[in-house]
């Protein structure tokens, strides 16, 4: 792109960026479509504006091909919404990217399995975050996000906060998840789970 062309897509792009933020867009989300806007401008060379139907099906072609259809859906919804709050154009050519119904059953790990994958961790700090993962049925990033604070030994309840969707929720506390989570307090001493251990200060009285 030549310098007028670069300096219209730092335009249009600053807009993209605050369309969706606007909207209460989670971060996840806008990054996202910023990186939708800026992977077609960037193989066109041009900017996404002065792109045409054609251009759109040659994009999504190849994309279709280097790309997961994760990569394919996120970036149909980040370029549609871009369209359509940016440029304020309709997205006539929806309907020409459909990623195919696919339904995999997923992989079912046997407790057992589970147990041998916690006692073959050297790791203590790595045995108790499998624990957490498995024995609440957490998401990867929600276990990564766990805090002292989202514990309660009362209710024997732990809070989930910006889970799938932003949503928060409840789910129960397993004993002997409540019992390891406090050894492990002992030496870890940080309130978030995924932190680096600090020099141990006692024991734990708030979980």
């Amino acid at each position: 792109m030549n310098a007028s062309e670069q300096q219209q897509f730092n335009l249009l792009y600053q807009q993209h960026l605050t369309n969706p933020t606007l909207q209460g867009k989670r971060p996840a989300t806008i990054d996202a479509y910023a990186r939708a806007v800026r992977r077609i401008t960037a193989f066109f060379s041009r900017t996404p504006d002065s792109l045409t139907k054609d251009d759109l099906k040659c994009y999504f072609a190849q994309l279709i091909q280097t790309h997961s259809w994760s990569t394919v859906k996120l970036d149909c919804n980040g370029l549609q919404f871009f369209y359509k709050h940016t440029l304020e154009r309709q997205w006539e050519w929806l309907n020409i990217v459909k990623p195919p119904q696919v339904k995999r059953i997923p992989d079912i790990i046997t407790n057992q399995q589970i147990g041998h994958l916690i006692t073959a961790t050297r790791s203590l700090r790595y045995q108790v975050f499998f624990l957490v993962l498995y024995s609440m049925g957490l998401r990867l990033s929600e276990a990564l996000s766990l805090s002292v604070n989202d514990i309660d030994s009362q209710t024997m309840q732990v809070h989930i906060r910006e889970g799938k969707g932003g949503k928060d929720r409840l789910i129960p506390l397993p004993k002997r998840t409540l019992h390891a989570l406090r050894n492990y307090w002992k030496t870890h001493r940080h309130p978030v789970l995924r932190k680096r251990p600090m020099n141990p200060q006692g024991d734990i009285t708030s979980v």
